[in-house]
């Protein structure tokens, strides 16, 4: 890869936010999944869990859905709540999940310049009961029709990107967020060497 290609790569990098992700639970439709991924990438999510107990593990994601995301994203992909709701206790100080509760609080009430991981459920059922008994709470997003739900893609962008829109007044955006080492591990994965770097 030229120079060019490389400083724009680092360039991304360097925007990418790592005290904030999506975890898609059960999502059926990989061509909904890939479209999360695309708009992760959009807003600077570089890890993104995906976690399947109910159905089968997917095999490939969408690409048209999700103009090849898949590659500059970081996939975490488990079968075990516990064991991913594990990780992302070590990664993330809260964990939200979308559902609509008494104690549910809006999307606009969620300062996303704490560090969070927001959990998005099956296009069916919504995210599990054994999930959200594990997360920090609830939340949902404010709507005026009838319909009480979103598409599980578009309600990922609509809460991202209000969480980038904070982000970027917060100065979040202006200061590298991945340490080098992360940095130079994700250019390895994108096929640079580290005596490329």
């Amino acid at each position: 890869m030229n120079d060019n290609r490389k400083h724009r790569l680092l360039d991304v990098l360097s925007r990418r936010q790592s005290n904030l992700t999506v975890v898609m639970e059960n999502v059926d439709d990989p061509h909904n999944i890939s479209a999360v991924m695309r708009t992760c990438d959009c807003v600077g999510i570089q890890d993104i869990y995906v976690l399947t107990t109910k159905i089968h593990k997917h095999k490939k994601f969408g690409p048209r859905s999700s103009s090849s995301a898949a590659k500059w994203l970081t996939i975490h992909e488990y079968t075990d709540t516990q064991a991913c709701f594990a990780e992302l206790r070590k990664n993330y100080n809260r964990i939200l999940t979308t559902h609509l509760a008494a104690d549910s609080v809006g999307l606009y009430e969620i300062d996303f310049t704490q560090s969070t991981a927001l959990v998005f459920g099956n296009e069916h059922d919504g995210v599990s009961e054994e999930f959200r008994a594990l997360a920090d709470g609830n939340f949902i997003i404010p709507q005026m029709g009838l319909i009480q739900s979103l598409n599980i893609s578009v309600a990922c962008a609509v809460s991202i990107y209000e969480a980038m829109r904070q982000k970027t007044v917060a100065g979040h955006y202006q200061q590298p967020q991945l340490q080098k080492e992360r940095v130079a591990s994700i250019m390895k994965d994108w096929g640079y060497l580290e005596n490329d770097l």
